[in-house]
């Protein structure tokens, strides 16, 4: 699709832009050796050599591959040993897979409030807090709680992100969990890893996300006399191998978003009612985010930029203080598990009742970037957005 007929919109998400048969030698390496289950290769498994490309590229001690992110969100909860039941405390806006994650361990989660930046406030966390769920939502790196034993960094939007001391986001907790869904920075329709600095964590992830086993290579699981039951977590060769594709293109994708990113900065429109929020060094700027003075006016925003077929979203799907999986507590279980264990009071943390990250995103606007143009390309794409922001 040209870009007079995309008008700046994001065509296909960010890594599948990258997706190309010429480029796919490890797929090809995967068909022709015609294994596609990673503990039956003659060698090194595709799967095993993306772990340790992830663990060496965001600086891990270790990587797990599993089938997609809210997996890997489990298997960093689980790993942490928690009795059923135990309270699990995640941000009040994130996809509603990080309060599933948490009730299919069997834990209770409990909504933080936001910052301005509509990640979770660790100011509103409670001197005991032992399990936090951090997300760096629509890739803006949020702040790690300190003094937490088991902090689990949700990265599903914000691969490639960095902290404000460097580290990868992902590393400065207990574990770091990552998507490749396909509307995330990476691509391979779905699939996740989780990576942790914790050995004995490492030992506890790998075990339960094959059975509980102690698995060797080319040949049958084993378990031993500490075995502990697990579940079948385990990637395939050909999703690894499509993983490790986009992997070799981060760096250049990661490069485009910030060189469309500063050309938006210094075009887009200074006008009253609007305020383009700005970004963190360390962030991945996958999208350009609006504070409008009232909904009405970002809702005739939404309306202008979908009418001249430029992409753009809203957040308050992420809110879930009103989702239906958490304010109806229901469960597919007979006894209502795990929320028969929980109390009856309101598993919420807030200053205000969510008034003001209610407000926030009833006036917050994203536009995604699109880091696959050429740069003259992108000026054009960023014109077509500021021409319809002015036009509100």
């Amino acid at each position: 699709m040209t870009l007079d007929k995309r008008l700046g919109q994001r065509f296909l998400p960010y890594g599948a832009n990258y997706l190309d048969w010429s480029d796919m030698t490890e797929l090809r390496e995967v068909i022709d050796q015609r294994v596609l289950f990673r503990y039956q290769t003659e060698g090194e498994s595709m799967a095993s050599r993306l772990e340790r490309h992830v663990a060496r590229r965001l600086g891990a001690r270790h990587a797990l591959a599993v089938h997609n992110g809210t997996e890997a969100l489990r298997l960093a909860l689980v790993s942490t040993r928690p009795r059923v039941g135990d309270l699990v405390f995640v941000p009040a806006v994130t996809f509603v897979a990080v309060a599933g994650a948490v009730l299919a361990s069997g834990l209770i989660p409990v909504l933080v409030d936001t910052d301005e930046s509509l990640s979770l406030d660790p100011a509103l966390l409670p001197p005991d807090a032992r399990r936090v769920v951090v997300a760096h939502m629509e890739g803006t790196v949020g702040p790690v709680p300190e003094g937490v034993p088991f902090v689990i960094e949700d990265c599903a939007q914000s691969l490639g992100a960095r902290l404000p001391d460097g580290r990868h986001a992902g590393t400065a907790g207990y574990a770091g969990t990552f998507s490749f869904h396909h509307n995330k920075v990476l691509t391979s329709g779905e699939g996740g890893l989780v990576v942790t600095g914790d050995d004995e964590a490492w030992a506890r992830m790998r075990g339960y996300h094959d059975h509980g086993s102690a698995r060797v290579p080319g040949r049958y699981p084993t378990w031993d006399q500490d075995a502990h039951f697990g579940e079948n977590f385990v990637t395939s060769e050909g999703v690894a191998a499509i993983q490790s594709q986009q992997f070799r293109h981060l760096d250049a994708l990661l490069a485009g978003l910030e060189r469309m990113y500063a050309i938006a900065v210094e075009a887009l429109p200074d006008r009253p009612g609007l305020e383009a929020l700005p970004r963190a060094a360390g962030d991945v700027k996958v999208s350009l985010r609006f504070r409008w003075e009232s909904r009405e006016l970002r809702d005739a925003a939404v309306a202008g930029l979908t009418d001249r077929g430029i992409a753009n979203w809203t957040l308050g799907k992420y809110f879930l203080p009103e989702h239906p999986v958490l304010t109806g507590r229901r469960s597919l279980y007979a006894d209502g598990f795990p929320w028969s264990l929980a109390p009856d009071t309101a598993l919420v943390l807030s200053r205000d009742g969510f008034a003001r990250t209610r407000d926030l995103l009833d006036r917050t606007l994203c536009v995604p970037l699109s880091p696959e143009l050429s740069e003259p390309d992108q000026v054009l794409a960023v014109k077509a957005i500021r021409q319809a922001l002015e036009a509100v």
